[in-house]
């Protein structure tokens, strides 16, 4: 969770040395948008654009799986500029540092109270 933690600080998400430490070499993710991103997708993405940093997310209901020795399975909401997503993460232990493997976002609207993820 802190490497998440990490990864959702506003300095480190505008800078593509910083998150290059953090993602996973096969590093893949489908965007709240549809968009299938990889590794160097992103880092290009950063290095060519000259923006502000993005604006801060807030997290809730985080909460983590270990799926086999060395991942992570880690789900949770956020928020940002009004615009809600369920994410889910996939964080692997690669020469001791844990590394993004994978991660997927999806937006939604709050419509009631929130569910639990499983429940019928």
């Amino acid at each position: 969770m802190e490497a998440e933690f990490r990864l959702l600080d506003p300095v480190v998400r505008s800078s593509p040395d910083l998150l290059a430490r953090l993602l996973h070499p096969d590093y893949e993710e489908f965007g709240t948008s549809g968009r299938l991103w990889d590794r160097e997708s992103i880092l290009s993405a950063l290095r060519a654009r000259d923006a502000p940093l993005p604006r801060p997310i807030t997290t809730s209901r985080m909460r983590g799986v270990q799926l086999a020795a060395g991942v992570v399975h880690l789900t949770f909401d956020t928020e940002s500029g009004g615009h809600r997503a369920h994410r889910s993460s996939i964080w692997r232990l690669t020469g001791g540092d844990w590394l993004l493997y994978f991660h997927q976002g999806t937006r939604f609207a709050e419509t009631g109270p929130p569910s639990t993820l499983g429940a019928q």
